[in-house]
């Protein structure tokens, strides 16, 4: 068995990729904090089982109702508000861009990434020392 197929540690890169991808995402709503009608996005986080495998929906996006006129998937609501979860106050030129808020959650991402990285190390550590190379 290779060290890339535990299941531990598999968990965790895939985990250190989410907060890499994480930080792209909000870096660009907060250079886009100017840009008028901006709306600013974030990821959605991994899910992953007993054994470290990701479960779940990832890499397919659920139908979302952007207009009034589109169709409402099924076991969604019925009634479109574009900003009814947003949780975020619209500009006069339509950005939603709120600059405190993108920069907790960027300090946060950086935080938690920090502690999957150091988790990630001492796995490997633990794991040489196991078999008397470290």
């Amino acid at each position: 068995m290779s060290i890339n197929d535990l299941p531990v540690l598999s968990a965790l890169r895939t985990k250190m990729q989410w907060h890499q991808e994480r930080q792209r995402v909000l870096s660009e709503n907060v250079s886009n904090s100017d840009t008028p009608n901006f709306r600013p996005r974030d990821l959605v986080e991994p899910k992953f089982d007993k054994a470290g495998a990701t479960t779940g929906s990832m890499g397919t996006l659920a139908m979302t109702v952007t207009s009034a006129s589109h169709m409402t998937p099924s076991g969604a609501p019925s009634s479109f508000d574009q900003n009814k979860n947003a949780g975020f106050e619209t500009r006069p030129a339509g950005n939603a861009v709120n600059l405190e808020e993108e920069m907790m959650k960027s300090a946060n991402n950086q935080m938690d990434y920090a502690a999957v990285t150091s988790l990630y190390s001492k796995s490997l550590h633990l794991l040489k020392t196991a078999i008397g190379k470290g």
